[in-house]
């Protein structure tokens, strides 16, 4: 029974907690020890830092029905699993592979019109069907079909255009992060729109809520996201639009909100659910949780956890994400005082992948390298690595982006007056030029953090800095 219960207790450990308040809403069962079990793992899904053990008493195969049960109703609203038998259906269609209970199933979902979610591709599938039915005669099936066809054309249509208008609406949206060469307000009002707008496929909805997260950011308006992300949860509990890589992402998205109003704490909790499975998205997931924790100076459990991650993130070919893991695993063994360790870690990924740091997140990766080096007083390694990398052109061209801190040219600028080549009166004066541009409150309180950190490097520099920094 042990062994089982092991099994069973490892599943229910993958449960997310909209998942199972949504199991607990729908079921009916007589059975008061099924019921209990269920409410069991309800908790343990809630309270993810401590566990409560399941009933040993209790009958080993309820465990088993249970387990059954559990998947078969996540999977019955999965739109992610819809949207494969969709693409499977597809692609048996246009290779005449398609069998007749198939048939049977996709003709029910024309006639009842249930297709609900990602319905572009349910109407792709069903133009494909069309041209299956008339070639082989079938009249009464394909007038079926080519009336379904029409009758939606035009929202067939709409959404397409919407799709296409997207693309515009990223490319301004990505382009003002990653280079501060575009707008992108002007996007906000249109999709809060198409997010709201439930005649529209699902997709399209949470294509527009993703790129309203990216917008958010550009401009540090996280207040546009909060009304969103409860209307969201609500459609999640009541099993709308679920699936488990949506509800992933939305744990990560609550992250970046709660992380922004400084609740830390809840910002972790969301963080480690954000990475209860592995998907192409675990490396953005891990890095943001560990960003948080070593806000928090929780330096160990975030070394610890992208020690754990390193080996996953290592496969992954999106750039921005691994560039930014790099940074956050030097720093944390920068905090845990490993900093020969940090920069070799830093040496060896620039010899490697010297070009994509420079193009994802350079301002991020060096941040930390510089740091690891100023921990170790190795300033004129600092100086070359500057001028090597034409960083404070860089940052110059930076300076526009909304999240600008003016780390690098102070972090350089030590290290000049370490090495004599400034005088402290030149570095006060720098870091005072920063300190007039810092004025937002976030950049501010973000600001006299580095002014803290600098202070610990260069003592003789405390009352100078505290006058800068009014304090």
């Amino acid at each position: 029974m042990r062994g089982k219960l092991q099994k069973f207790t490892a599943f229910t450990n993958t449960l997310l907690p909209h998942e199972t308040r949504y199991l607990l809403s729908v079921q009916q069962f007589k059975d008061e020890e099924r019921l209990a079990i269920l409410q069991r793992i309800d908790h343990n899904a809630h309270h993810i830092d401590q566990f409560t053990p399941y009933d040993l008493a209790i009958d080993k195969r309820k465990y088993n029905h249970l387990k059954n049960w559990i998947e078969e109703r996540l999977a019955a609203i999965d739109v992610d699993q819809r949207l494969s038998w969709m693409l499977e259906t597809e692609q048996k269609i246009l290779t005449d592979g398609i069998n007749r209970e198939e048939e049977k199933k996709l003709l029910k979902m024309i006639r009842s019109e249930q297709q609900g979610v990602f319905f572009n591709s349910f109407y792709e599938l069903v133009e494909h069907y069309r041209h299956f039915l008339l070639i082989r005669l079938r009249y009464q099936d394909h007038q079926l079909v080519d009336d379904y066809l029409k009758r939606n054309r035009e929202a067939y249509e709409q959404s397409r255009a919407i799709y296409e208008q997207m693309h515009t609406a990223t490319s301004d949206i990505v382009g003002q992060y990653a280079s501060q060469e575009a707008e992108s307000q002007q996007w906000e009002s249109w999709l809060t729109e198409v997010f709201y707008n439930e005649a529209l496929d699902i997709y399209l909805r949470h294509l527009a809520l993703v790129r309203l997260t990216f917008l958010c950011y550009n401009y540090r308006k996280y207040d546009i996201l909060e009304e969103k992300f409860g209307y969201l949860e609500d459609q999640f509990l009541q099993g709308k639009y679920y699936s488990r890589r949506l509800l992933l992402n939305f744990y990560n998205s609550v992250l970046m909100l709660k992380s922004h109003y400084r609740d830390y704490e809840e910002a972790v909790y969301y963080g480690y659910l954000s990475i209860r499975a592995q998907n192409q998205d675990y490396p953005l997931y891990i890095n943001n949780l560990c960003a948080v924790l070593l806000r928090l100076n929780r330096h160990e459990e975030a070394l610890h956890l992208m020690q754990n991650a390193a080996s996953t993130v290592k496969k992954t070919s999106n750039f921005h994400n691994r560039v930014g893991f790099v940074a956050f695993y030097m720093e944390a063994l920068n905090r845990n005082g490993k900093f020969q360790n940090a920069e070799s870690y830093g040496d060896n990924f620039l010899r490697a992948y010297g070009k994509e740091v420079l193009r994802y997140r350079w301002h991020l990766f060096f941040r930390f390298y510089l740091e690891a080096l100023i921990l170790q007083e190795a300033y004129p390694k600092v100086i070359r690595t500057a001028q090597k990398y034409r960083l404070l052109q860089r940052d110059k061209k930076y300076e526009r982006n909304a999240n600008y801190q003016a780390t690098i040219p102070l972090l350089i600028g030590l290290a000049r007056y370490k090495e004599v080549q400034i005088s402290q009166a030149e570095y006060i004066e720098l870091i005072s030029g920063y300190a007039q541009s810092s004025a937002p409150t976030e950049r501010q309180a973000h600001f006299q953090e580095l002014l803290k950190t600098i202070e610990g490097w260069a003592p003789e520099l405390r009352r100078s800095l505290r006058q800068v920094g009014g304090g």
